[in-house]
C-alpha cells in the first residue's frame, strides 16, 4: 500500500488517529513534569487540502470534512476538543484549507516546558517540516530514518513522553519493522507511551502482526480497530488501526466514548465497527 501522506491527509484514518494522539497527549499533560514527543515518520507537517494530491483522491472530505460538520455527543466532543483546536489552529479564516499532521498537532498541544523531536527521512520533505518549525525551541526536526530513531533517540532526557510511529507503507515488511522496532525502542526506554499506527487492508497481515505483538513478551499493550466499512473483496483502507503499549489509566474508557462518535460520523456502510481490545496485559 502507498501511503504518501499528501494523498490522504485528513482521511478517516487520520481523524482516528489524531484523536488517539490528542488523548494522549491531553494525558501526559496531566503532571506538571515535562515530557517529549518523539515522531518517527513526521511528514511535512501541514497540507494543503487544495493540492493536487489531495483533490485527486478527495479522501479528507470523507474524514475531517464530516467531523467538522458534525455534532456528536457533548462527551466525545470534549474528547475530540484538543485535536480539533489543532486543526482549527492552521485554518484561521474558518472552514477547512489545510490539514495538520502529527507533529504539528503535537506542537500545538505542548506547554512551555514539553519538547518534540521530529524524525523525517526524506530530504524534501524534512526541509518542509523544518520551515515549518523555524525559530521554535521547543521543536527539533532531524533529517533520519525513523527506524533508526528508535534507538538513537531514546530515551529522552525528560523520561517521559510518547513515540509515534506512523510509516508510510510504501514498501513491504512494514509490519514487521513496527514489530522489531517496538521491541528495541521498549526495551531502552520500558516506561514510555509508544503508538504505532497501522493500515487494514490486508486482514491476514493484520492478523499476523497483532499475533506477533501478542507473542512479543511487552506487557500493556492495546490494540485499537475502527472499520468504515466490511472487508472489501479487493484490497482497499476499510479500516485503520492503532497500537498503545503502556496507554494511560483513563484510554480504555475515553476510547469507549470517543470510537462510536466517530465511527458514526464516519462510516461508510451498516457494517462498519471499532474494537479495544488487550493483546498484553500487566
Amino acid at each position: 500500500m502507498n501511503y504518501r501522506h499528501a494523498y490522504h491527509a485528513g482521511n478517516f484514518a487520520d481523524v482516528v488517529k489524531h484523536a488517539v494522539l490528542a488523548r494522549l497527549i491531553d494525558y501526559l499533560k496531566r503532571k506538571d513534569k515535562a515530557f517529549r514527543v518523539v515522531d518517527t515518520h513526521a511528514g511535512i507537517g501541514l497540507y494543503d487540502l487544495s493540492s493536487e494530491e489531495a483533490q485527486k483522491t478527495g479522501e479528507w472530505h470523507d474524514g475531517i470534512g464530516r467531523l467538522v460538520d458534525a455534532s456528536p455527543p457533548a462527551e466525545a466532543q470534549e474528547l475530540l476538543a484538543p485535536y480539533l483546536e489543532a486543526v482549527r489552529a492552521v485554518n484561521p479564516q474558518g472552514g477547512i484549507g489545510y490539514y495538520p499532521g502529527s507533529p504539528l498537532i503535537a506542537r500545538h498541544l505542548l506547554r512551555k516546558q514539553d519538547r518534540l523531536s521530529a524524525i523525517e527521512l526524506h530530504p524534501d520533505d524534512a526541509r518542509a517540516l523544518a520551515s515549518q518549525f523555524e525559530g521554535d525551541f521547543q521543536a527539533r526536526v532531524t533529517q533520519l530514518d525513523g527506524w533508526l530513531a528508535l534507538g538513537a533517540h531514546l530515551p529522552p532526557k525528560e523520561k517521559r513522553g510518547l513515540v509515534l510511529v506512523d510509516p508510510p507503507f510504501e514498501v513491504g515488511g512494514e509490519f514487521d519493522r513496527l514489530v522489531d522496532g517496538l521491541a528495541r525502542a521498549h526495551k531502552r526506554w520500558p516506561g514510555g507511551i509508544f503508538a504505532l499506527w497501522y493500515p487494514v487492508k490486508d486482514r491476514k497481515a493484520v492478523g499476523a502482526f497483532r499475533e506477533a505483538l501478542a507473542g512479543a513478551g511487552i506487557p500493556k499493550i492495546m490494540d485499537i480497530e475502527f472499520y468504515i466499512r466490511p472487508p472489501s473483496s479487493e484490497p482497499r483502507l476499510d479500516g485503520t488501526g492503532m497500537v498503545v503499549v503502556n496507554p494511560p489509566y483513563s484510554l480504555e474508557s475515553e476510547l469507549k466514548i470517543l470510537l462510536p462518535a466517530l465511527n458514526k460520523v464516519l462510516a461508510e456502510t451498516a457494517g462498519a465497527r471499532w474494537s479495544v481490545e488487550w493483546l498484553a496485559d500487566e
